[in-house]
C-alpha cells in the first residue's frame, strides 16, 4: 500500500483502487459484509493501515425485479457493448425510494436483452448519471467488461464531457477555469457547496457562446465528475442555471427545468479502444430558451 493512501477510509481507499464500483457500491458491499478485513466483517470508517489484507467478494447476483416498460429512447449509437442515448429532460436515470417506475432503467430492460450487473439490482449498465432534468447524452454498458473499462475512464478522467448551460446575467469574462472543491452544504441537505469543509476537488473550463444583459449560454467542460459540479460552479461564480430549483429559485418560475444540457461525450470504446464521439442535439425547451433570453 502506498504510504500516501495509509490511514485512508476504507470505502475511499476502494474507490480510488477500483473505479469499476461506485464508492456508494463499496459502501454497500462493506455493509453486507462482502469486504472483509484481515478476514473479518468491518466498516466503512475504517481507516486502512500498512499491512491490512482486504479482500471484496461479489456477492450472488440478485434477479432484476425492476420492470421493463416500453419508454421510448433517443439512440444515438447502439453495438453488443454500449449503448448511448439522449436523455430527456425530465427522466429519472435509476429506481430510487421515490421512483420506483418510468425511470430509464425500466426503458432499457425493455429495450436491451443484457444489461452490466455491476451497478447492482437497482443500476444494471448505469456507468454514469445525469439529473433528472439534465437531458442529452448518456452512455450504458451492456456487459461488465465494457462497464469496468468505462468507469476507469471516468475515474482517470479520460472522458470528454461537454455541456450546455443557459445562465443568468453577462459574464464578465469570456472564458475561465473554476477550481473550487466541492462538498455537501453544511446546512442545505440537499444543496452541494463550495464552502464545504469536506470539499473534493472539482475543475470546469467555460466559455460563453453568446449573451446579453439577461442571460447566456455557455459551454462548460468538465475535469471531474462531482454532485452538482457545473449547478454549483456557475452559482458560485454569480450566474446560476436558469430554472434550477435548487440553486436559481427565482428563474424556475420561467423554466419548467433547469437549463443544463450534456451537450457531446467522447471516450473509447471500452472494447475497441477506438475513439468515439457523441453530440446530443438539443432538445425543444431548451433550443426556446436560448432564443426566448438571447435573441438567437
Amino acid at each position: 500500500m502506498p504510504k500516501n493512501e495509509a490511514h485512508v477510509r476504507l470505502d475511499r481507499f476502494l474507490a480510488n483502487n477500483l473505479p469499476e464500483y461506485s464508492r456508494s457500491r463499496l459502501q454497500q458491499l462493506i455493509r453486507t459484509g462482502f469486504v472483509t478485513l484481515n478476514g473479518a466483517a468491518t466498516r466503512t470508517r475504517y481507516l486502512v493501515r500498512t499491512g491490512d489484507k482486504i479482500e471484496l467478494s461479489e456477492p450472488p447476483l440478485e434477479k432484476i425485479d425492476t420492470q421493463p416498460e416500453p419508454i421510448p429512447l433517443e439512440i444515438l449509437f447502439e453495438d453488443k457493448d454500449i449503448i448511448v442515448i439522449n436523455k430527456p429532460s425530465g427522466l429519472v436515470v435509476h429506481p430510487s425510494a421515490g421512483h420506483r417506475q418510468h425511470t430509464l432503467v425500466n426503458a432499457l430492460l425493455s429495450h436491451c436483452a443484457a444489461l452490466s450487473a455491476i451497478g447492482g439490482k437497482e443500476r444494471p449498465g448505469i456507468v454514469h448519471r445525469l439529473d433528472k432534468e439534465t437531458s442529452g447524452c448518456l452512455v450504458i454498458a451492456k456487459n461488465d467488461e465494457a462497464h469496468r473499462e468505462l468507469s476507469r475512464q471516468f475515474a482517470e478522467r479520460m472522458v470528454e464531457k461537454i455541456y450546455l448551460a443557459l445562465v443568468g446575467g453577462k459574464l464578465r469574462k469570456q472564458a475561465g477555469t473554476i477550481e473550487e472543491k466541492i462538498g455537501r452544504h453544511p446546512f442545505h441537505r440537499q444543496r452541494m457547496s463550495v464552502a464545504s469543509s469536506r470539499g473534493r476537488p472539482a475543475k470546469t473550463e467555460y466559455r460563453v457562446i453568446r449573451s446579453r444583459d439577461q442571460a447566456s449560454l455557455v459551454e462548460c467542460r468538465l475535469h471531474s465528475g462531482r454532485t452538482h459540479q457545473i449547478r454549483v460552479h456557475l452559482h458560485h461564480l454569480g450566474h446560476p442555471v436558469l430554472g434550477d430549483k435548487v440553486y436559481a429559485a427565482r428563474s424556475a418560475k420561467k423554466f419548467t427545468r433547469q437549463m443544463l444540457h450534456a451537450w457531446k461525450l467522447g471516450f473509447r470504446h471500452p472494447k475497441t479502444g477506438g475513439w468515439k464521439g457523441f453530440e446530443a442535439p438539443l432538445p425543444h425547451d431548451f433550443a426556446t430558451g436560448i432564443k426566448m433570453t438571447t435573441g438567437n
